[in-house]
């Protein structure tokens, strides 16, 4: 049985994102999933000086999260046509415990926003990003206009055509891992 490890790039209290992870994560059966916040992983600003002083607990239990994993689903929100600050400096401390923290994950990319885009830049941006660090990215899927598409009140997707993209996405994913 694989495990999966999800989360959202963001740290809103109300995040789409997480809510569009988290109805995913609910559908996935035979694996053994683990839905974070990474809200719950506050890291400072990276900065040399920073790093100078030791790495964060937060940013070794995160990598641990990941590496104690066989693939991640993310969803990437998106701030001025890429990744909130936020989610970067995630990354930007991840990189520097391994430069190669995502080596031999494979990876279900999502975004979405209120917008008919669903964050596209941003999941755009991810694809390119992530296999620098080592990650395989073996489906993707932008979610446009979260509000109208998924009910909050039943947790369902309510757009037949998106459900069907996302069905196919995701069983795809657990194939490969």
């Amino acid at each position: 049985m694989s495990k999966i490890l999800a989360f959202a790039g963001s740290n809103s209290s109300t995040s789409i994102n997480q809510k569009l992870v988290k109805h995913i994560v609910s559908s996935i059966e035979n694996h053994d999933t683990k839905l974070i916040n990474l809200i719950d992983y506050p890291l400072p600003i990276y900065g040399e000086d920073e790093e100078k002083k030791g790495f964060p607990e937060m940013t070794t239990a995160l990598q641990k999260e990941i590496s104690e994993s066989d693939g991640l689903i993310i969803s990437v929100n998106e701030h001025n046509g890429s990744w909130s600050a936020f989610f970067k400096n995630i990354i930007d401390w991840l990189s520097r415990l391994d430069r190669n923290f995502l080596e031999g994950k494979k990876v279900l990319l999502l975004s979405t926003s209120p917008g008919k885009r669903g964050g596209l830049s941003a999941l755009e941006f991810g694809k390119s990003v992530l296999p620098r660090f080592g990650a395989e990215i073996v489906g993707s899927l932008s979610f446009p206009s979260f509000y109208d598409n998924f009910s909050e009140e039943s947790n369902t997707i309510t757009d037949k055509e998106l459900l069907l993209n996302i069905k196919q996405v995701l069983d795809i994913f657990t194939k490969e891992i």
